[in-house]
């Protein structure tokens, strides 16, 4: 990754950040379900996101990885249950406002054509900004300082639609950033993606939390790089909840040969897990 050529300015607290607890639960969901035409695909799902966190959920393909997701960052309305945000019911804040308090970049973000990168990182700056107000010095520090941090301000002036999966995953990674959230919501941000940018994008993830105090909720199936970078798993299948807690504790063979369906042996320094091996039959 280059190295940005402008300085990153200090961290801005966005309204309503003041007071968070690293052991406070910021996020909560209660018998959260979801049906599509009936059909349900989440049941009665609990968790409790800790401020600061990373959590990580993992589960086979159709689980409900997404669609949790989607719940708890207020994309989509439970059919059943409620998700409460810092004690608040998340379907009272409005769209301004949860936006500036949860980022979410999904798996493949739809874009027009024509847009360049400072267009995209400038467009995390909306929630902030009134109808028919001009752009402010803030938010030209934001993008700029956004774009800084995560090493795409050479690329600040060429399309998104030119750019390689790595370089696009960090140019939403600056427009999150620009938003100045609270917590991020990242579905499958390494899916598609060569091991060199999985490494450089979960480093770059990891960076971010660390110094702006981020809460990070990350869908991922590759289950190595879930112990490697996150606290705690929350497992799912079929749209159940089958365990969450920390990550050493809640990966073993005997989960991932009940969910995924593969016999596994994980490989331990002491007792924390370092690699998954699956096995063959």
């Amino acid at each position: 990754m280059e190295q940005a050529t402008v300085r990153e300015a200090p961290p801005a607290v966005p309204e309503g950040h003041e007071g968070a607890k690293a052991d406070q639960a910021l996020l909560q969901a209660e018998g959260v379900g979801y049906r599509i035409h009936g059909q349900p695909i989440l049941r009665g799902v609990d968790v409790a996101v800790k401020s600061g966190e990373f959590l990580g959920i993992i589960g086979p393909n159709g689980a409900g990885k997404t669609t949790l997701m989607r719940v708890l960052a207020g994309i989509a309305r439970p059919s059943e249950g409620q998700v409460t945000f810092a004690g608040r019911p998340l379907e009272q804040l409005s769209d301004r406002e949860r936006a500036r308090q949860i980022a979410f970049v999904s798996q493949n973000p739809g874009l027009g054509f024509g847009f360049t990168v400072r267009d995209v990182v400038s467009m995390g700056r909306y929630p902030y900004r009134r109808l028919w107000e001009g752009w402010r010095a803030e938010d030209q520090v934001a993008v700029e300082a956004a774009m800084a941090a995560t090493g795409v301000l050479h690329l600040q002036h060429r399309p998104v639609t030119d750019l390689s999966g790595g370089e696009r995953q960090r140019v939403f990674l600056a427009r999150a950033l620009a938003q100045q959230p609270r917590i991020l919501f990242l579905d499958e941000p390494i899916a598609n993606l060569d091991i060199r940018y999985q490494l450089e994008v979960l480093n770059l993830v990891s960076r971010l939390r660390e110094r702006h105090g981020w809460t990070v909720v990350m869908a991922i199936h590759d289950l190595n790089w879930a112990i490697r970078y996150c606290d705690r798993l929350l497992v799912l299948q079929a749209g159940r909840l089958v365990a969450c807690g920390p990550a050493q504790s809640v990966l073993n063979e005997t989960l991932i040969e009940t969910v995924f369906g593969v016999k596994s042996r994980i490989d331990r320094e002491g007792e924390r897990a370092v690699r998954v091996e699956f096995l063959s039959e």
